[in-house]
């Protein structure tokens, strides 16, 4: 009975991961990292191009330190700026799978696999995704980033975005990992606090001198809210761990005295990606995760 259930899952992981074929015997790595640019936390060099660059102080960088992987073949960040759950053109979940799977990352040695996606995902009419809201519709200080933002296709319609849309889009990629690394792990990493909820305006510092602040900025909080709780009871569903990003970042959002985000082009530090964990938000990341998995 049980070889029959395992099969079944297999089949339906492989249908669901872009035609991924079967694994390959493997003992697998015991960290395995999945995500877009906030778990790469790097410049795309060329904006044509997949570049899968990953930053020194990135959060899978300093974890796989703390576990005593880092530099070791038992430790594999596949994580690529741009990266989504299933929106085209960029790598998505299951195309970053299919890399992992081939590089032998899944096996019954795999203690842990970390996924963080979401921001640069469509998820109701329009065409803009969280990223490109946070880009574009925060800082326009003519129109702002009010409720009507998103029929103007300025921000993420957010209204489709819960948390069984989320699990059935990442669905195929859970069931695949569960089958072929069942001793490991998996974790659904969330994103770290940007603004403080219950206000409208949003602010952040720019070019290392000002503090921009935009007026109209509640629908994009709502909208980072959103997404948040869709994670968490996706989590749930999928039958996975949650890591609450914002709770380890809380207080130190775009707005505060002391922010764990890049802020807008600063000149002092010019490879920081906008809006991006700076190294003090990827530390507490990375410790945060250590602590939930234990020893």
């Amino acid at each position: 009975m049980r070889s029959s259930i395992a099969l079944a899952m297999a089949a339906t992981a492989s249908i669901s991961v872009a035609g991924m074929s079967a694994a390959a015997p493997a003992d697998g790595k015991e960290l395995v990292v999945l995500g877009d640019s906030f778990s790469a936390n790097a410049w795309m060099v060329d904006d044509h191009a997949v570049e899968c660059r990953h930053g020194d102080t990135s959060w899978p960088t300093r974890l796989s330190t703390l576990m005593g992987v880092a530099g070791t073949s038992n430790y594999a960040d596949l994580s690529c700026p741009g990266a989504s759950l299933d929106t085209p053109p960029s790598y998505t979940a299951g195309t970053e799978t299919k890399q992992a799977d081939q590089a032998g990352a899944f096996g019954s040695r795999t203690k842990l696999v970390a996924l963080q996606f979401g921001l640069n995902d469509r998820w109701g009419a329009n065409d803009a995704t969280m990223w490109y809201s946070l880009q574009h519709c925060v800082l326009d200080l003519v129109q702002g980033c009010g409720t009507e933002a998103a029929a103007q296709n300025r921000l993420v319609d957010s209204t489709q975005l819960t948390g069984e849309k989320y699990a059935d889009r990442l669905r195929g990629v859970i069931t695949y990992i569960k089958y072929y690394a069942p001793n490991a792990r998996i974790m659904l990493v969330g994103y770290p606090e940007f603004f403080p909820g219950g206000r409208d305006s949003v602010c952040f510092n720019a070019f290392g001198v000002a503090r921009f602040v935009q007026p109209r900025g509640q629908a994009a909080i709502e909208a980072l809210d959103r997404l948040d709780r869709a994670q968490r009871e996706a989590a749930a569903l999928l039958g996975v761990e949650f890591f609450d990003s914002r709770a380890a970042t809380a207080g130190h959002g775009l707005c505060t005295d002391e922010p764990w985000l890049n802020g807008f082009q600063d000149p002092r530090n010019p490879d920081a990606i906008p809006f991006h964990p700076a190294a003090r938000g990827d530390e507490a990341v990375a410790t945060g995760i250590r602590a939930q998995i234990g020893g």
